[in-house]
């Protein structure tokens, strides 16, 4: 699975991290091997322009997600392709907003930098939370795959 990671945030990030919770949020989800995925780690004006130019928002987000084309994404090895990579898409990540939700949340701002890369990750293979049983089953799902994640990294 080839996962890209560019920190442009200017925050100290453990990318390390970030990349294995990806890898093991689209392993877990059977995502095809040959994969592709970009994580992008911006700082709060870069965060601010994205989220207004294309979510139409007000102010930073913590999290962004581009799919690319449908068509594209391979859900899994019951999907024959051709052995074609899969684009999954762009997952943009902002380190300073993540901080301040942690802070609120009581937890790291690291936990909240993994949660926010397995919620984006959810979202590039088609999961939404915008009715209330759809936000059950993603947000489940992301406690889920960061549950066996951490429990990796503890053995």
């Amino acid at each position: 699975m080839s996962i890209e990671i560019a920190n442009e945030s200017g925050s100290a990030v453990d990318t390390d991290a970030v990349l294995s919770v990806a890898r093991h949020a689209l392993d877990e989800m059977g995502v095809n091997s040959l994969a592709e995925l970009s994580v992008l780690l911006v700082d709060v004006d870069y965060m601010t322009e994205l989220n207004h130019r294309w979510m139409g928002g007000d102010g930073p987000t913590d999290v962004l997600a581009f799919p690319m084309d449908e068509g594209s994404v391979d859900h899994g090895p019951g999907e024959v392709n051709g052995g074609e990579p899969a684009l999954l898409g762009d997952i943009v990540l902002c380190p300073e907003v993540a901080a301040k939700q942690a802070a609120t949340a009581g937890h790291s701002a690291a936990d909240e930098l993994h949660l926010l890369t397995v919620h984006g990750v959810l979202h590039l293979l088609g999961y939404d939370h915008a009715e209330p049983e759809e936000e059950r089953e993603m947000f489940a799902l992301q406690a889920r795959l960061l549950d066996s994640w951490r429990a990796t990294r503890a053995q």
